[in-house]
């Protein structure tokens, strides 16, 4: 995304347009008590002046500019404020089993409350046999359906998701940041069977928060002891190959920061099971670390280099037997290992890039804390225990303001058609592909909409400063209730915008076909929707 140089023009953007030619104030430039005194001169008199020139349209217009240009000044020279941004990745290997009945502790729900702002959930050997996947293709999968009913009335919505047989990556977020995180991407890559089947390899998610570029890669690399560089291979493959659509981000590496997760594989080399269980027993894992295989890579990939991890300061997490937290022991008996891995890296900047930063006015900042680093061993679905990584992203927000505004227009109900007006920012990519929803208070993701305008095929009324777009009558929900509108941007694949919410009267009468006779509510909603609803 364009970064907007921060040098202001200059220019008297407080002066009364004049035929004569205009001199810069000393005191506009000075820093001290003066010149702020002089400012507010300067503000009393245009005050005085724009009551002489109100009925000159083509002068009022120029003075509206110019003051325009003040409060963008204005807007520059007043640093953004930095904010924590809440992030929560998880990743888990689910061996097929369907959601438990309880994910509260694994989201932290039963804590002081969830103070997450966007959750990043990476699956693992979701149930793809072929009557399960066909089924997951048409609807939501189980996972994601329960995810929702858990979220949803939190206030969180799903922003986007990315399927790759048994590999599933989600991300839901707080419905406040909604229209602050655009750009929105998926892709994957195969590596199983040489490339051709994709029971390995990763699945990505890439995202715009606030004007900083994320991408989170969740993968499942080639399992057992002796394929480490396989794993090296698939994933350096990954970097290199992938590919998002779009000039200024490419690939993966080319995002301001990159969490990197999955079920990677890694195990513990040289020492045997019995030592290795004995540590673990101790809690002494620190003597585990100088074998384990992603840790010994990390010092001599360079492809690997900037990559992050948290301590290892949990049990390895795999593997178990189900439904408990005993290690294997069937007769493969396979030494425990921390194959379940969260790891991140920051973009390193260029030289020109630090340059231009170091004479910008503007200081380009994102730092990522990691504040807990865990495995949760209460959950046995599976032989994997699920871990988390919690993290604070520290940003100066680059995008302050929705990019798209719209509001309801005068009082909704079902007997009339209803207009939308909206605006939208400057250089904001719209396009004939654009669309606006109607939906409930509470919806669950993007496409949970109860009906859609286009806005351009259902345009009214178009200006400058404003459109408007009508929904039919018939569209409109009989029943009523609170609802509100988002503005979804085909080529930022997001909600640029969300209204505030709104309330919808339900219908009163409705005309039958061949008179006027009324009908009550229930009447109205089965002729509507059909029998059985």
């Amino acid at each position: 995304m364009e970064r907007h140089s921060q040098d202001s023009p200059d220019m008297d953007f407080f002066s009364v347009p004049s035929t004569e030619a205009r001199v810069r104030s000393d005191s506009l430039g000075s820093t001290g008590s003066c010149g702020k005194f002089a400012l507010r001169q300067k503000v009393a008199q245009l005050m005085t002046c724009m009551e002489d020139v109100s009925s000159d349209d083509d002068l009022h217009e120029e003075l509206s500019r110019s003051i325009d240009q003040a409060f963008l000044i204005c807007g520059k020279m007043i640093p953004p404020k930095m904010m924590d941004f809440r992030l929560q990745i998880i990743t888990w290997n689910v061996g097929t089993a369907s959601p438990p009945r309880d994910l509260s502790s694994l989201l932290q729900l039963d804590s002081s409350g969830s103070n997450i702002d966007l959750y990043v959930i990476g699956l693992q050997e979701v149930n793809s046999k072929i009557v399960n996947f066909l089924s997951d293709l048409a609807f939501d999968d189980p996972w994601s359906l329960f995810l929702m009913d858990v979220l949803a009335p939190l206030g969180y919505i799903k922003l986007s998701s990315i399927r790759m047989q048994g590999l599933l990556l989600l991300t839901f977020v707080k419905h406040k940041h909604i229209p602050f995180i655009q750009d929105i991407r998926t892709n994957y890559i195969r590596t199983g069977l040489y490339g051709y089947w994709g029971n390995k390899g990763g699945v990505t998610i890439r995202m715009s928060v606030y004007g900083h570029m994320l991408c989170f890669v969740n993968c499942h690399l080639p399992a057992h002891m002796e394929n480490t560089n396989q794993r090296l291979d698939d994933f350096e493959r990954m970097l290199e190959a992938q590919q998002f659509d779009g000039e200024s981000i490419g690939s993966i590496l080319d995002h301001d920061v990159v969490f990197w997760f999955g079920d990677l594989n890694f195990r513990i080399a040289d020492f045997g099971i019995h030592f290795i269980r004995e540590v673990v027993n101790s809690n002494r894992y620190n003597l585990l670390w100088e074998k384990d295989q992603l840790n010994i890579a990390k010092k001599k990939e360079r492809f690997l280099q900037g990559f992050m991890e948290g301590p290892l300061k949990f049990k390895p997490t795999y593997k178990f037997d189900l439904n408990s937290d005993v290690y294997d022991t069937s007769g493969k008996k396979r030494k425990p290992a921390w194959t379940d891995r969260i790891l991140w890296k920051i973009k390193e900047d260029s030289e020109s890039e630090l340059d231009e930063a170091a004479g910008s006015d503007f200081e380009h900042i994102l730092k990522v804390h990691l504040e807990k680093y865990a495995s949760h061993m209460s959950y046995g679905i599976s032989d994997h225990k699920p871990v988390t990584g919690n993290f604070i992203l520290q940003i100066k927000p680059l995008i302050l303001e929705p990019s798209v505004s719209l509001r309801a227009e005068g009082e909704w109900n079902a007997d009339h058609d209803s207009l939308i007006s909206y605006s939208v920012s400057k250089d904001f990519p719209s396009s004939t592909w654009d669309w606006i929803g109607l939906y409930r208070v509470g919806f669950r993701h993007t496409n949970d909409y109860v009906t859609y305008a286009w806005v351009k095929d259902d345009e009214i009324s178009f200006s400058k400063d404003c459109n408007q777009v009508y929904i039919n009558a018939d569209e409109i929900p009989l029943d009523g209730g609170e609802f509100l509108l988002g503005y979804f941007c085909h080529n930022l694949q997001c909600l640029a915008g969300v209204s505030e919410p709104f309330q919808i009267q339900p219908g009163r009468t409705l005309s039958a076909k061949d008179g006027t006779e009324e009908v009550d509510d229930s009447t109205k909603s089965d002729m509507f929707m059909g029998a059985g609803f």
